[in-house]
């Protein structure tokens, strides 16, 4: 059984005693009161529960202190014995004196049976927390042997330790000077590589700054060649786009030029036409007005023009303003 076991187990005990303790309390309490009541005068009844919570609270306290010395394994000598002896047979005196005073023996045997099982409970109890402590200090006693032992033990293996480390160290030692001997010579050839390693570090880095050198300059020369190319194919195109701006107006103005003599012979054509002897067609009057608002002819002569009113053309001339802007030679012509 360990430690955690143990424990355990004590608890279990000190519950269970408890808890008949509790119970032994309240039902002697219980039980003792209406005897004492009997005994008492009236205007003293209110003091027939004192005697059985004394009695009872000196068996708590046994409980507790015989508790506490089995823990600790002491022994309170002769007067925890008379007290709890003491304190039991005063319980069951208590608890079975109004059935004996009536002769009912089943009554005492009633009553009988928790002052008893208290009195026994205390005495088991006891036993068996002596018994716990008993064992608890008999399984911390092992513990302290086994732990004896291995400190023992790890002592002989620390003595070895120490020994195996000496001689480690001892072998380190040499080995740390050979190593040395060695490392030294092996610098001393590292040193002799390294500075060839150095010398020929420093030629090729000498080498690859001088074809850098080069190549930064032939990227140098290639970029303002590339620059050279570039602004002169920008003159070339700017050169281009003005040649063909410069085509564009010049065709404009030569399409402004023919629309305007073509409007120019239209009203030409149409003035020379003269009044109308009789009112034209309306697909042929609506030809001609359209005609007459090309060539900026005015209103009031289109009428002429066509036979037509000059409401009439009024609205056809509104409708080619509302299809295409007003042409320059109309306000004018109004």
């Amino acid at each position: 059984m360990n430690a955690v076991q143990i424990r355990s187990a004590e608890r279990a005990l000190s519950v269970g005693t408890w808890l008949i303790v509790g119970g032994a309390m309240l039902y002697s309490v219980l039980t003792v009161t209406p005897l004492m009541a009997a005994h008492t005068a009236d205007e003293w009844d209110w003091t027939a529960p004192i005697l059985p919570i004394v009695v009872d609270a000196a068996v708590v306290i046994v409980v507790r202190l015989d508790s506490v010395l089995a823990r600790l394994g002491g022994h309170g000598g002769r007067w925890p014995v008379v007290l709890r002896w003491m304190t039991g047979g005063m319980t069951l005196a208590l608890n079975v004196a109004d059935s004996a005073l009536r002769k009912d023996l089943v009554g005492v045997a009633v009553h009988a049976v928790a002052p008893l099982l208290l009195i026994v409970t205390a005495e088991t109890g006891l036993a068996y927390r002596r018994a716990i402590t008993n064992a608890l200090s008999a399984h911390q006693a092992r513990e302290r042997a086994e732990r004896a032992e291995r400190e023992q033990a790890a002592a002989a293996r620390a003595d070895a330790d120490v020994a195996r480390v000496r001689e480690e160290r001892e072998f380190e030692a040499r080995m740390v000077r050979e190593q040395r001997e060695h490392e030294a010579s092996l610098a001393r050839e590292q040193a002799d590589r390294d500075e060839r390693a150095r010398r020929e570090e420093r030629e090729r880095s000498e080498a690859a700054e001088q074809a850098e050198r080069a190549e930064r300059e032939r990227g140098e020369r290639e970029r303002e060649q590339q620059r050279l190319e570039l602004e002169r194919r920008e003159h070339e195109a700017a050169e281009r786009a003005q040649r063909e701006r410069r085509v564009r107006e010049e065709r404009a103005r030569r399409e402004q030029r023919e629309q305007a003599e073509r409007a120019e012979r239209e009203r030409a054509e149409l003035l020379a036409a003269g009044p109308a002897d009789e009112k034209q067609k309306e697909p042929i009057a609506r030809q001609t007005v359209a005609v007459a608002y090309a060539a900026g002819v005015p209103v009031r002569q289109a009428a002429e023009l066509c036979g037509w009113s000059v409401g009439w053309v009024s609205t056809r001339y509104q409708e080619l303003r509302d299809q295409a802007p007003a042409r320059p030679l109309e306000g004018a012509a109004q």
